[in-house]
C-alpha cells in the first residue's frame, strides 16, 4: 500500500472513533442507569444530569492513558507500521458494527470484551499472514500473540459474572432481612448503618477505579489509601454512618435517594474515566503510530512499533470532546434507552409483559431451583422461616395507589445494593489488577439481587431466567463473533489495501444508517399508532373514560385491518396480506396484555367501584371477540393467495368491497363517537344495526345460489363463506360491545341483545 493510504486510514479511523462513542455510550449507559431510573429514586431528568457530571467529571480527571495493548493481548514489537494499521482499522470497523448490532436488539453487551476479542482476532490474522510470507511454523504465533493474558480475561470473565451474581444475591437477602420493604418505617440507625456501608464502598469505589489516574490524588493521599487501605476505609465508614444519621435526623434526608444518586455519578465518572480508551484507545494510537512514523523516514513496511508498548498519552481537548459526545449520547439515543429498558425489565418486582420466551433450558433451571427451595426450606424451622417470610412481604398494590407508569420497578434499597455491590467488586478487582467487565458486573449483581429479593416468582421466573440466558449467550457470542469478524476484516484489508477499506467503510456506515432509520421509523410507527393503554383508574367513571380510548384505538386499527384484507384478496397481493397479518397479531397481543392486568387493574379499585371489573371485564372480552375474527379473517386471505389459489370472481370482490364500505361507515361512525365522547351517536349506530346484518345475510344468500348454479371453485366457496361468517361476528362483536357502553351511559335505553359471537372456527 502507498504511504498516502495512512493518511486516508487515519481520517477514517478519527469519524470511526465519533461513531464509535456514540455506539458504545449507547450499550454501556445500562451500567449506570439502570439502577437509578429502576428505581425512580429521582425524576429522569436529575438522573440523566447526574450522569451527565460523572461523565464530564470522568472524562477530564483522566489523564488519558490509553493502553492499546490492551494488558498485552498482542506484541507490538513483532509487528512494524503497516501490520498495525491494519490491526487498528480492523477493530474499529468491527467494533462499531458488533455494538449497534447489540444495541439495536436492546441487548447489553461489554465494550471491554468486544474490544479486546476484535484486537486477539486481528493481531492473529496478521499475525498468521506474516508467518506463512516468511514460510516460518505457525507454532511461533506465541511470540506475536500473548495467550496467557487472553486466557487471563476469558476466566476473568467467566469468574465477574458468577461472584457478582452470588454476591449479589447474598447482600440482597441479607439486606432485605435487615431493612424489609417497609424500610421508611425501620429505626433511623438501621439507613444511617446501610449509608455507611454503602457510601463507603462507592468512595473507595470513586478513588481506586473512577479517580485512579487523576492528578488530585497523586503524593500523600494515593500512598495513604495505597498502604493504610484499612485504616482508610474504617475511618469513611465511621464518617459516613455518623453523617447518614445526622442526615436522616436532622435534615429529614432519604438516604437511600442519596446512596443511589451517588452511586450513579460514581458509575458514570469511572465508565468516562477507563472505558473511555475502549472507543478512542484505537484511533489515539494509531495518530501516535502514524506521527512517529511520519517522523523516524523509515518505511511502512519496516518501521518498528516497539514504541507501543508503553501507553498512550491522550490530549485533554480530544478528552473534553469525548466527553460532551458521551453526554449528548446519553441524552438523545433511543438506543440507550431500549438497552436500559433491558435490563429493568428483568430486575422488575412485579409480573407483566415479559419480552423473553422461556426454552428447554430456562424450564430446567427453574424447576431444579425450586426443588432446591423447598428441600433448603425444609432443614429451616418453621418459625424462623415465618419470620424470614415476614421480611419479604411486599406492600399489597392496592396500598400503593401508583399508577402503571409511575410505579418504579424496584424499590431504593435494592437499587442501592446494586450500586453499592456493583462498586466494591469493581473496585476490588481494580485494585488487584484482575480483568473484568463493568457491564458484566452491573448486570449480573442486578439479576443476582432480583433473585433474592423473590422478583423472580413463578408467574415470571421462567421468563427472566430465559432473558438473563439470552444476555450471556450474547455476551460469549460477542467474543466469538468480535474475533472472527475482525480477523476477516484485517485479511481483506491486507489482500484488498484501499479498496477493500473503501467498500469496508461504506457498508459499515450503510448498515448502521439503515438500523438507525429503521428503529426511528418503528418508534414513529409504535407512537403514531398509539397502543393501547392499560386502565389505571380506580373508579367506574374512569375506567368507562380510559376505555373509550381504547375502543375508539382497536375500531380504528379493525377498520384498517379488514380494508386491508378485502383489498388484499382484490389485488392478490401476498405482502400486503403479510404485512396485514402482522398488524392484526401486534393487536391481538395487546389485547392480551390488557387482560394479563386484570389481576392489577381489580386491586387498584376503590371498593365502592368493585362493578367496575365487571364492566371493564366485558370490554376486553368483546375486543378479544372483534381481534379473533379479524385474525381468521387475516389469515385465511393470507393463506389462499400464499397457496396459489384461484383469484375470487369479480362479483365477489365487488360484494365484499361493498360490505367494506359499510363496515367503514360504521367503524369511522364509531370511532367519533368514542373520541367526542358522544354516546348519544352510539345510540344511532346501534338504530342502524340491522342493515350491515342484513347485507352480509344477503352476500351470504348469493353465495349459495351461486354455488349451486356456477361456482366451480370449492376454495373459493370456503374462503368466500369464512370471510362472510367472520364479519358477522365481527359486527356481532362490535354490536356488544357498542350496547354495553351505551346501556352504562342510559339504563333507559335498553336495545335487544345480539346474539353471541359464533368463535368455533378460531
Amino acid at each position: 500500500m502507498g504511504d498516502n493510504i495512512y493518511i486516508f486510514m487515519i481520517a477514517a479511523l478519527a469519524i470511526l472513533a465519533i461513531t464509535d462513542l456514540i455506539v458504545g455510550v449507547s450499550n454501556d449507559a445500562v451500567n449506570f442507569l439502570n439502577s437509578a431510573i429502576g428505581s425512580k429514586a429521582v425524576s429522569f431528568r436529575t438522573i440523566m444530569i447526574v450522569a451527565s457530571v460523572g461523565i464530564a467529571l470522568g472524562a477530564v480527571s483522566s489523564s488519558g492513558m490509553m493502553d492499546i495493548a490492551k494488558t498485552g493481548i498482542f506484541n507490538p514489537n513483532n509487528f512494524v507500521f503497516s501490520e498495525v494499521m491494519i490491526i487498528f482499522m480492523a477493530v474499529m470497523i468491527t467494533d462499531i458494527l458488533l455494538l449497534d448490532f447489540f444495541n439495536t436488539l436492546g441487548m447489553p453487551t461489554s465494550t471491554t470484551v468486544s474490544i479486546v476479542f476484535e484486537l486477539l482476532g486481528a493481531a492473529v490474522a496478521v499475525s498468521v499472514i506474516k508467518i506463512l510470507n516468511l514460510d516460518d511454523s505457525l507454532s511461533t504465533l506465541g511470540s506475536y500473540i500473548n495467550t496467557d493474558k487472553a486466557t487471563e480475561i476469558i476466566i476473568g470473565i467467566l469468574l465477574s459474572v458468577v461472584i457478582a451474581f452470588s454476591v449479589g444475591a447474598v447482600v440482597q437477602f441479607f439486606s432485605r432481612l435487615l431493612i424489609s420493604f417497609k424500610f421508611e418505617k425501620k429505626p433511623t440507625w438501621v439507613s444511617a448503618l446501610f449509608g455507611g456501608f454503602a457510601i463507603t464502598g462507592i468512595i473507595y469505589f470513586i478513588i481506586v477505579k473512577g479517580l485512579k489516574s487523576a492528578s488530585i490524588l497523586n503524593g500523600p493521599i494515593s500512598e495513604f489509601i495505597a498502604t493504610q487501605t484499612e485504616l482508610f476505609i474504617l475511618f469513611n465508614f465511621i464518617t459516613w454512618t455518623l453523617l447518614s444519621y445526622i442526615s436522616s435526623t436532622v435534615f429529614k434526608l432519604n438516604i437511600y435517594r442519596l446512596i443511589i444518586l451517588l452511586g450513579t455519578f460514581a458509575l458514570a465518572m469511572a465508565f468516562a474515566g477507563n472505558d473511555l480508551v475502549n472507543f478512542i484507545g484505537v484511533p489515539i494510537a494509531a495518530l501516535q503510530s502514524f506521527q512517529d512514523w511520519s517522523a523516524s523516514g523509515v518505511a511502512a513496511t519496516e518501521y518498528n512499533m516497539s514504541g507501543l508498548t508503553n501507553a498512550v498519552q491522550a490530549p485533554i481537548y480530544l478528552l473534553l470532546a469525548s466527553g460532551v459526545i458521551m453526554v449528548l449520547t446519553i441524552w438523545f439515543s433511543s438506543k440507550a434507552k431500549n438497552v436500559v429498558k433491558t435490563s429493568v425489565d428483568l430486575a422488575r418486582q412485579d409480573e407483566g409483559e415479559e419480552r423473553f420466551q422461556p426454552n428447554f433450558l430456562s424450564r430446567q433451571i427453574v424447576r431444579l431451583s425450586v426443588q432446591l427451595s423447598e428441600a433448603t426450606s425444609s432443614l429451616i424451622p418453621q418459625s424462623l422461616q415465618v419470620k424470614i417470610d415476614q421480611r419479604f412481604e411486599k406492600p399489597s398494590p392496592s396500598v400503593l395507589k401508583v399508577k402503571v407508569q409511575d410505579k418504579p420497578a424496584f424499590d431504593m434499597v435494592r437499587a442501592a445494593v446494586n450500586l453499592m455491590v456493583a462498586s466494591i467488586l469493581i473496585s476490588l478487582a481494580t485494585s488487584m489488577k484482575l480483568p473484568l467487565s463493568t457491564t458484566y458486573v452491573t448486570f449480573m449483581v442486578a439479576m443476582g439481587s432480583s433473585l433474592a429479593d423473590k422478583a423472580w416468582g413463578a408467574e415470571s421466573a421462567v421468563y427472566r431466567v430465559a432473558g438473563v440466558l439470552n444476555v450471556i449467550g450474547g455476551w460469549f457470542f460477542t467474543a466469538i463473533i468480535a474475533f472472527i469478524a475482525s480477523s476477516i476484516i484485517a485479511a481483506l484489508i491486507h489482500y484488498g489495501g484501499t479498496v477493500a477499506i473503501v467498500i469496508l467503510l461504506i457498508l459499515a456506515f450503510l448498515l448502521i444508517s439503515r438500523n438507525y432509520f429503521k428503529q426511528s421509523k418503528k418508534a414513529k410507527e409504535i407512537k403514531a399508532e398509539d397502543s393501547l393503554r392499560k386502565s389505571e383508574s380506580s373508579s367506574i367513571q374512569g375506567v368507562i373514560e380510559e376505555s373509550a380510548n381504547n375502543i375508539s384505538n382497536v375500531v380504528n386499527r379493525s377498520n384498517k385491518i379488514y380494508t386491508g384484507a378485502i383489498d388484499g384478496l382484490a389485488r392478490h397481493d401476498l405482502e400486503d396480506l403479510k404485512k396485514n397479518k402482522k398488524g392484526v397479531v401486534k393487536l391481538s397481543k395487546e389485547i392480551d396484555d390488557l387482560r394479563d392486568n386484570i389481576f392489577y387493574f381489580i386491586k387498584n379499585l376503590d371498593e365502592t367501584s368493585l362493578g367496575a371489573s365487571n364492566f371493564y371485564i366485558s370490554v376486553l372480552g368483546y375486543l378479544q371477540d372483534m381481534a379473533q375474527s379479524l385474525e381468521y379473517i387475516s389469515k385465511v386471505s393470507h393463506k389462499h393467495i400464499h397457496n396459489n389459489h384461484k383469484k375470487l370472481k369479480y362479483n365477489q370482490i365487488k360484494e365484499l368491497k361493498e360490505i367494506d364500505y359499510k363496515l367503514q361507515s360504521v367503524f369511522s361512525d364509531t370511532k367519533k363517537a368514542f373520541e367526542s365522547r358522544s354516546f348519544e351517536q352510539i345510540g344511532s349506530i346501534l338504530k342502524n344495526k340491522h342493515e350491515a346484518f342484513e347485507l352480509v345475510s344477503q352476500k351470504i344468500e348469493k353465495q349459495v345460489e351461486r354455488t349451486r348454479t356456477e361456482e366451480s371453485s370449492p376454495k373459493n366457496t370456503t374462503l368466500y363463506f369464512s370471510l362472510l361468517q367472520e364479519t358477522k361476528d365481527l359486527l356481532i362483536a362490535t354490536m356488544n360491545l357498542l350496547e354495553l357502553y351505551y346501556n352504562e351511559h342510559d339504563s333507559s335505553v335498553k336495545p335487544a341483545k345480539i346474539e353471541q359471537p359464533n368463535t368455533s372456527k378460531k
